[in-house]
C-alpha cells in the first residue's frame, strides 16, 4: 500500500491534469487496482487537490522547467569603494542567463534611479547583441528601482517581467549564487578605488566566470560554448588578471 501511495502522490505532481480516474488508469497498467476512491482518499490526505484545481497552478519549478531556455534573472548587489568622498556604495546590476548561466554587467552606479536603470537595460534589449533580445522572461525582485516604465519597455520588447514574491532569494538561486561567487573570488579581497578601479576588477571576473571557469552546477563545465578540454600534453601556462587575484590555466598549443 505504501508503493501505491507513492505512485498516486507522485503521478498527480508530475501531471497536474490527471484526475482521479487518470490516475487510476496508470495504477492499472502498472498492476494495482485501485479504486476512484482510494486515489481520492490518498490525494486529500496529501494535501493535493482534484484535477481542475490542480491544473489550474503553475509551481515555479514547472515555470522554470517550461521555459528554461528562454528566461533571465536581473539583480543588484553592492560595493563599498574608496571615492574623492570617502568609502561610496555602489550598486552593481547585472542579468544572467539561466540555461547557460552566461552572465553580463549591465550597469555601475552610486545613485542608481529608476531612469538609470531604463536606460541600461535598454541597451540589454537591443535587437542586434542585446543580452536580453532571445528572451521571453525576466525574473527579478520587487526594488523600487524596477520601476513601472520599465516593466512597459520589457512587454513593447516582448519580455515579460516575472516579480519575485517579496523575501524570497531563492526563487532567484543563479542570480544570487553568482552574487556570492563574484564577491568570495573577487570582490571581498580587494577594496576598489574609484569606480573605474571597480569596473576592471568586474569585468575581468565576469570575463573569468563566462568563459575560463569550471562551474559545478553544469557538471564542472566551462560556460563558453567553443571551449575544448585539452589533451593532456604541452606545457601548462596560468592565466592571471588583477595582479593574480583570478587565475585559470591552459595548456599551450602543441
Amino acid at each position: 500500500m505504501l508503493e501505491i501511495r507513492k505512485l498516486v502522490v507522485r503521478f498527480a505532481t508530475e501531471n497536474r491534469l490527471w484526475g482521479y480516474e487518470r490516475i487510476e488508469g496508470e495504477l492499472s497498467k502498472l498492476g494495482h487496482r485501485v479504486a476512484r476512491t482510494t486515489v481520492a482518499n490518498i490525494l486529500s490526505k496529501n494535501g493535493l487537490e482534484p484535477a481542475p484545481n490542480r491544473s489550474k497552478r503553475t509551481t515555479w519549478a514547472e515555470f522554470l522547467r517550461m521555459h528554461w531556455e528562454s528566461i533571465a534573472a536581473m539583480d543588484f548587489f553592492t560595493i563599498e569603494v574608496w571615492t574623492a568622498k570617502g568609502l561610496t556604495r555602489f550598486h552593481v546590476l547585472f542579468v544572467i542567463d539561466l540555461a547557460t548561466r552566461r552572465v553580463e554587467i549591465a550597469g555601475i552606479s552610486d545613485r542608481p534611479h529608476g531612469s538609470w536603470v531604463e536606460r541600461v537595460l535598454k541597451r540589454q534589449l537591443d535587437d542586434f547583441d542585446g543580452f536580453l533580445r532571445n528572451h521571453r522572461y525576466l525574473i527579478h525582485d520587487r526594488d523600487p528601482l524596477f520601476t513601472k516604465s520599465m516593466i512597459e519597455m520589457l512587454a513593447s520588447a516582448g519580455v515579460e517581467s516575472v516579480k519575485l514574491p517579496p523575501k524570497s532569494p531563492n526563487l532567484n538561486a543563479y542570480a544570487e549564487r553568482f552574487v556570492r561567487s563574484i564577491k568570495h573570488e573577487c570582490l571581498d579581497r580587494i577594496i576598489p578605488i574609484g569606480e573605474k578601479h571597480l569596473w576592471r576588477a568586474v569585468d575581468a571576473y565576469v570575463q573569468h566566470y563566462n568563459h575560463d571557469r569550471p562551474h559545478q552546477g553544469v557538471g564542472n563545465a566551462v560556460l563558453d560554448p567553443s571551449f575544448q578540454p585539452a589533451e593532456p600534453e604541452g606545457k601548462i601556462i596560468c592565466d592571471e588578471k588583477l595582479g593574480g587575484l583570478i587565475r585559470s590555466y591552459r595548456r599551450s598549443a602543441a
